[in-house]
């Protein structure tokens, strides 16, 4: 239970020498820009996202402290891991064929686009997370950062969806699990604003993945009807999908960091994850008034932070939402740094919403039940 406000207050302090600094990657294609809205150039999804992102870590020498990686196209045997046979030649063709009519009113009702750029972007953006984390699986690097899009959590196995034409971090996900990289155990960690929907299902009854959301939920918010607390996995699977859904706008760091303290951190440690993938969307930032949330560039580094203990450090991170550009560029560039073991000094002293603490309340219950119990009975070692 929270106890009181004093739970949240007080500094974190991240350092390290630059002897011990680890190997971190970077990964980002100029062609990921070819996808764009052929009618609607403002598209809040658009091209500009990651070159912002690009030219911030470059003019603030952050890539130059970090392995950049040669993009690669997703391979099939790997997009098939979890999507259809039938979805996956659908985004092959759809740059190349025009689209039926009743295929651009799905595209219409799913909120995508595509155009001559859209098959080739989506294949590199889910093998550039591949290739991340193929490369922190091995050992080469022990971290990393992919700056790609389209995004991908709103994918479903057989549909685009919200933006996300491939599902990049399931397919990472799954690809390491499948290959003998000596994983059996992936956190999933989505700190976008929207319920990872695509995701979720994928991983649905599978044990070897803890698929954590935390995003807002209800009252119209996209997706409908995805992300409540008491969708928590099927079958063998049971318990180890666990949702945080925020029921109003404008929380904080402070709100974050006490499902982190409360929820996440205990569930992660009963789960034992031998990788952590984190779906990076920004949308939750302050000022990005899509999500409607207030969390800083410094609370969203701290939640990484928190999470590096874990699965030895490996940490990938895919970029999913974020549309306000200041934000976007700043959240980015801390945890980038975070994975770097730069300094960082953070303080805080807000105390979360009462919203916050009746959500951690019910999500703590079925945690309990199905997280941190079940989760321990699959763990061997």
């Amino acid at each position: 239970m929270i106890r009181n406000g004093l739970d949240y207050l007080g500094t974190f302090y991240i350092c390290s020498s630059n002897d011990s600094r680890k190997r971190v990657g970077l990964i980002f294609d100029e062609r990921m820009s070819l996808h764009n809205d052929p009618f609607y150039a403002d598209h809040v999804e658009n091209p500009n996202r990651i070159k912002w992102i690009w030219e911030k870590l470059q003019s603030a020498g952050i890539s130059k402290k970090c392995v950049c990686l040669e993009a690669k196209s997703a391979e099939d045997n790997h997009v098939l891991s979890v999507h259809t046979q039938r979805h996956v030649e659908f985004i092959k063709k759809v740059s190349s064929t025009q689209l039926s009519r009743k295929d651009r009113k799905l595209a219409e009702h799913n909120d995508v686009y595509y155009n001559q750029g859209s098959s080739q972007a989506a294949f590199i953006a889910a093998g550039c997370v591949v290739e991340l984390a193929m490369k922190v699986a091995n050992g080469e690097l022990s971290s990393g950062f992919a700056v790609v899009r389209p995004p991908g959590h709103h994918a479903e196995a057989e549909e685009a969806k919200g933006f996300c034409l491939l599902n990049n971090v399931a397919i990472a996900a799954k690809t390491i699990l499948d290959l003998d990289f000596g994983i059996k155990r992936i956190l999933i960690l989505d700190i976008d604003v929207h319920h990872g929907n695509g995701t979720q299902h994928m991983f649905w009854s599978n044990p070897d993945v803890l698929y954590f959301s935390v995003h807002r939920y209800g009252n119209g918010f996209y997706p409908l009807f995805s992300g409540s607390h008491t969708e928590i996995g099927t079958g063998k699977g049971k318990g180890f999908n666990i949702n945080v859904p925020w029921t109003r706008d404008k929380c904080r760091d402070s709100d974050y960091l006490a499902v982190w303290q409360h929820i996440l951190i205990p569930v992660v440690r009963a789960f034992k994850p031998q990788m952590t993938i984190i779906s990076a969307g920004f949308d939750a930032a302050d000022g990005d008034s899509i999500g409607g949330c207030s969390v800083t560039a410094e609370g969203f580094s701290t939640l990484v932070q928190k999470v590096m203990e874990f699965s030895g450090g490996k940490v990938v991170m895919a970029l999913e939402g974020g549309y306000d550009r200041d934000s976007l560029e700043r959240s980015v560039l801390a945890c980038v740094e975070v994975l770097l073991e730069e300094n960082l000094t953070y303080e805080y002293c807000e105390i979360p919403l009462e919203s916050t603490q009746q959500v951690i309340k019910l999500s703590t219950n079925v945690g309990d039940f199905a997280g941190r119990t079940h989760t321990s009975s699959h763990i061997s070692e």
